[in-house]
């Protein structure tokens, strides 16, 4: 049965906590006024960890209130401040074209921000128009829900909806707006903002509220920040090595893009590899390579030292302690995120033990794969699949030589190759986000109102390790025409 459309509940449940911190770090907004609003997407499991219930849904009132139109009890609306280092160079933002409607409590306590991007201007907008297109809306919400079945902690779209309106994008594009989950949108680059403007309540604020938010067992501590520091630049250390054993691009890490939960923020321009090459780059802006695949770790590294510049005057009062202590817990980056990747990749090929050597074993697959231009997510299956105990996962005498070294390596840790494929075919998907895949989908919704597509991706994204056999073509690798294929940000 429907909601009441005066009194509306669909499981709301929101607090508005980020809206009660120091007023230097938002600002107001509202959304624009769209005509039309229509739900195009929605994520009814996102939907029930959230307490929202799809079956009391009034799918057009449900759509009323996500575009701003109708209101939400204990909504908020807010555009965040921060800064960020885009492609190296430092300067002051916020968010141009979303509001951060509030923060949905699930039925088990836990708290995720509701978050409206393409909601329009927003005192940030910088003479943007603040609107979003319906591919690039899309395209997050598809690679978040591939990402999620990855088990890859990221953002992820609750609905994607339709405006009403035509907005300009290379071409008259149909508005839309993505109305996403997130841990927090919390950033390096709201830190960063804080600490630009002088004002070390705020910054405290920020730091005790985000404290509170994703490490509350810190909150008590006198060197909470120092350790909180500490939590995130493990759960970056982490985050990247997923990336990597996935080869997943994010495309544009600008400090304003990497989230202090440890989530995958911001999918614009990101893409997967099919062809294994550490020097892949998709984005069209990123023109000398700076976020290309095998750069990643370093990217992240050197923005996680932006995070402990803007944190040092709160870390001690005396700033060389300070600066000993940001120093300290970012040395500590590099051998966690060799640890979790060299973990994560022992995995891939079925090692359950480590022995020396595992890293070099591991370098020696991927620059295989390099010189073979073998397909990353294809060779890892092919090895996890095949019923020949010496078949090469791809072409090529280097495949060949590089299984006789793997199957030693097995026998030296007693482990069947039975067992050891077993165990591959759980962290091996099947299916990713294909580039190809993704724009035939994405063009469906554009140019022929056809969602068809997208929910059939989703539906085998949700499902990587062992989608359903109606959809093994979506395993296929792509056309060779779309060798140098490019992605847009959307913006």
């Amino acid at each position: 049965m429907a909601a009441d459309r005066d009194t509306p509940q669909f499981g709301w449940n929101l607090d508005a906590s980020y809206a009660r911190l120091p007023a230097a770090l938002f600002e107001p907004a509202a959304f624009a006024e769209f005509p039309e609003p229509r739900l195009v997407a929605w994520n009814e499991a996102l939907a029930a960890e959230l307490g929202l219930d799809p079956r009391a849904c009034d799918a057009a009132l449900f759509a009323e209130q996500l575009a701003g139109r109708s209101p939400i009890a204990g909504a908020v609306p807010i555009a965040q401040a921060y800064a960020g280092h885009q492609y190296g160079h430092f300067t002051m933002l916020g968010d141009g074209r979303a509001i951060l409607i509030g923060e949905q409590i699930a039925p088990d306590g836990t708290r995720r921000d509701l978050h409206a991007k393409g909601s329009g201007e927003t005192p940030f907008s910088r003479r943007g128009d603040g609107r979003a297109a319906l591919g690039p809306m899309l395209r997050e919400h598809i690679v978040g829900e591939a990402l999620h079945g990855l088990g890859i902690p990221t953002t992820r779209a609750l609905a994607v909806l339709t405006t009403g309106e035509r907005v300009m994008r290379d071409g008259a594009k149909r508005g839309a707006v993505l109305v996403r989950v997130a841990a927090s949108h919390i950033r390096v680059g709201t830190f960063q903002y804080a600490a630009a403007t002088g004002d070390l309540g705020a910054l405290r604020a920020l730091a005790d509220h985000a404290i509170a938010r994703h490490d509350p067992d810190l909150a008590d501590r006198p060197d909470r920040y120092a350790r909180f520091l500490e939590r995130v630049i493990a759960r970056q250390a982490e985050l990247i090595a997923l990336w990597q054993s996935v080869g997943f691009v994010h495309g544009v890490m600008n400090t304003d893009n990497m989230a202090v939960s440890g989530e995958t923020i911001d999918l614009g321009p990101c893409a997967f590899l099919d062809a294994y090459d550490p020097d892949a780059v998709f984005s069209s802006i990123d023109r000398h390579g700076r976020y290309r695949s095998g750069q990643q770790p370093a990217v992240a590294q050197w923005n996680l030292a932006r995070f402990a510049e803007a944190l040092v005057p709160i870390l001690a009062e005396d700033e060389a302690v300070a600066v000993a202590l940001a120093n300290e817990a970012l040395a500590g980056f590099a051998p966690a995120y060799r640890a979790a990747w060299l973990a994560r990749m022992r995995a891939k090929i079925g090692l359950a033990a480590e022995h020396e050597g595992d890293d070099r074993l591991v370098h020696d697959l991927l620059d295989a794969m390099h010189g073979a231009r073998a397909d990353f997510t294809i060779a890892f299956r092919a090895l996890s699949e095949s019923d020949a105990p010496d078949a090469p996962p791809f072409d090529g005498e280097a495949g060949r030589a590089w299984i006789t070294r793997w199957r030693a390596r097995l026998e030296a840790e007693g482990r069947g190759l039975a067992d050891a494929r077993a165990a591959m075919r759980a962290v091996n998907p099947a299916v990713i986000a294909r580039n190809h895949r993704v724009e035939e989908a994405l063009a469906a919704a554009e140019e022929h109102d056809d969602l068809r597509p997208t929910q059939e991706l989703v539906a085998a994204l949700s499902r990587p390790f062992d989608p359903p056999a109606r959809l093994a073509h979506l395993r296929e690798p792509p056309p060779a025409e779309w060798c140098g294929y490019r992605t847009f940000c959307g913006t």
